[in-house]
C-alpha cells in the first residue's frame, strides 16, 4: 500500500525524470548493441519491451493522475505502442495501489463535513478498486442501501498540465518514431480536467440511467447529497471483471450473450445521437450472474458535431459498398487525406493505406453476424494499425480520436470475449440515423434559402 501521494509539481517532475533516465538508458544501451551489428532475437525484444513498460507502470502507479490515465489510453490504443507495453499497462485498468486510509478519510472530511464512519452506517476502509484519479469504496447508508464512494486523489486537477507535458518528453523515447503525440495527450489532457468535475459526473449518471437502465443494463444512481466535485456517492453495481469473467472459463454461450449487451450498447447510443459513454476499457463494464451487462464510470462522455456524426457513420456503408470516390470524399472531409496535398503520390499511398484499414473495420459489419474470436481479424486489425504510414502532421477531425478510442475500444473487448455478434439491428441503425441526418440536412438547407 502507498503511504503517500506525490502531488507536487518538483515530487512528480523527480519521479518522471527518474522513470525517463531508466528507460532513455535502456534504449540506448539497445541501440548501441544493434549498431555494433549484435542481433536481437524475437524473444529478446519481447522481455525487452515488457521490462520497460514494467518499470514505466511501477513509477506512474506511484504518480497516479494523469499518468495512469495515459497508462490507461495505451492500453487499448494497439498499434501505437510495442504489444509487450500494452500487455503490462493494462493492468492499470483493473489493480493500482490505494492511497492510506487516513487520507481517504481525511478527504471524505473535508468534501463531506464529517469522517465516514460518522455519515454512514458503515464504511469500508479499503478501497475496492484504485484507479487514475480516484479510488472507490464500499459503504451502507443509514437506510441499509449500499453504495460506492469515489474519492478524488489530492491536487490531481492541478497536476494535469505539468504531468501531460513530462508524460509527453517521456514516450517520445516508446512511441514507434515518427508518430504525433500532440493530439493524443491533448485530448487526454481536455478530458482528464473533465473527469476531475464529480457532480458533472453524477449528472451524467442520471442522464445515463434513465437512458438506459432497462432489463438487460444496469447502471449507478448519483446520490447527490453525499457527492461534491472530489466525492462522488452512487449505488452499487455488483459484477465481475471482463479478467474476472474470463477466468470462470465461461461458455460460449454467456460470452456471446454479453458481448451482444456490449454491441448493442454501443449502437443504441450511436441511434439516440446524444452523449457517448467514451471510457470502453474493462474496468467499466460488469458481467452479473443475472445475465445483465453492468456499465459504470461516466467521467469521460462525449457529444460528437452533427457533421462529424454524419461524415463517421457514412464511412461504413461506402466501404460495405466499396465506393471508392465516396470513400475518398468521406476521408477528405473527416481530414483524414488532404484534397490537394503537396505530395499527391504520398498522399495516395495513405488512402489506400485507410482503405484497406477501413475495410478491415467494417468486416464485422460485412454479413448478419460475425465471430470476433476469429484470430485472423485480430491479426489484420492489429497489422494494419503498426503499419500506418508515418504522415508527420495530425490527421483527422478531432472528435476521431474519441470516437476511434470508443470503437476500438469494444473491439478489444469483444477480441477478448470471442464472441459472436448479431449484426442486423446495428446495421439497420446505421442506415435509419443516416437517413434521418440526411434529410434533416435537407430541410436545414431548404430553410436557409
Amino acid at each position: 500500500m502507498s503511504n503517500d501521494f506525490p502531488s507536487s509539481k518538483l515530487e512528480r517532475g523527480k519521479i518522471f525524470a527518474k522513470t525517463g533516465l531508466k528507460v532513455g538508458t535502456n534504449y540506448a544501451k539497445r541501440y548501441l548493441k544493434k549498431s555494433v551489428g549484435k542481433k536481437e532475437t524475437e524473444e529478446e525484444t519481447k522481455n525487452f519491451h515488457a521490462e520497460n513498460a514494467r518499470k514505466v507502470f511501477d513509477e506512474f502507479t506511484k504518480l497516479r493522475g494523469t499518468a495512469l490515465k495515459i497508462a490507461q489510453s495505451i492500453s487499448m490504443d494497439e498499434g501505437m505502442m510495442p504489444e509487450e507495453f500494452t500487455e503490462v499497462m493494462s493492468n492499470a485498468q483493473y489493480s493500482v495501489p490505494p492511497i492510506n486510509k487516513a487520507l481517504a478519510r481525511s478527504i471524505i472530511k473535508k468534501e463531506l463535513g464529517n469522517y465516514p464512519e460518522n455519515i454512514f452506517d458503515h464504511f469500508g476502509s479499503d478501497a475496492i478498486a484504485a484507479a487514475s484519479i480516484g479510488q472507490v469504496h464500499s459503504a451502507y447508508l443509514k437506510d441499509g442501501q449500499k453504495v460506492a464512494i469515489k474519492i478524488q486523489y489530492p491536487n490531481v486537477r492541478s497536476t494535469i498540465h505539468s504531468d501531460i507535458s513530462m508524460a509527453k518528453s517521456l514516450m517520445k523515447r516508446i512511441v514507434k518514431k515518427g508518430a504525433n503525440l500532440e493530439d493524443y495527450f491533448d485530448e487526454i489532457e481536455s478530458t482528464l480536467f473533465e473527469e476531475t468535475d464529480y457532480i458533472r459526473e453524477g449528472n451524467y449518471i442520471e442522464y445515463f440511467h434513465n437512458r438506459f437502465a432497462d432489463e438487460d443494463i444496469v447502471t449507478p444512481r448519483w446520490i447527490k447529497e453525499y457527492s461534491t466535485s472530489k466525492v462522488l456517492t452512487m449505488t452499487f453495481v455488483e459484477g465481475l471483471h471482463l479478467r474476472e469473467f474470463l477466468a470462470q472459463n465461461p461458455s460460449q454461450e454467456k460470452r456471446n450473450h454479453f458481448g451482444q449487451l456490449l454491441w448493442d450498447f454501443f449502437h443504441n447510443q450511436v441511434e439516440q445521437r446524444d452523449f457517448i459513454h467514451a471510457d470502453t476499457h474493462p474496468g467499466n463494464f460488469f458481467f452479473r450472474e443475472d445475465g445483465k451487462l453492468g456499465v459504470i464510470d461516466f467521467g469521460c462522455v462525449k457529444k460528437f458535431s452533427q457533421d462529424f456524426t454524419r461524415n463517421y457513420m457514412q464511412l461504413l456503408p461506402t466501404h460495405l459498398n466499396q465506393d471508392m470516390e465516396e470513400m475518398r470524399q468521406m476521408y477528405i472531409k473527416l481530414d483524414i487525406i488532404r484534397e490537394n496535398p503537396d505530395n499527391p503520390e504520398k498522399e495516395e499511398e495513405f488512402f489506400k493505406f485507410c482503405k484497406n484499414y477501413g475495410d478491415v473495420f467494417a468486416r464485422p459489419y460485412m454479413n448478419d453476424s460475425f465471430d470476433f474470436g476469429d484470430k485472423k481479424f485480430k491479426e489484420d486489425l492489429n497489422a494494419y494499425a503498426k503499419e500506418m504510414p508515418i504522415m508527420n502532421e495530425p490527421r483527422g477531425d478531432k472528435n476521431f480520436i474519441y470516437s476511434t478510442k470508443v470503437h476500438l475500444g469494444l473491439y478489444s473487448i469483444l477480441m477478448k470475449l470471442g464472441a459472436e455478434i448479431d449484426t442486423r439491428k446495428s446495421k439497420e441503425i446505421t442506415h435509419e440515423v443516416l437517413g434521418t441526418m440526411q434529410n434533416e440536412n435537407e430541410e436545414s438547407l431548404s430553410d436557409s434559402k
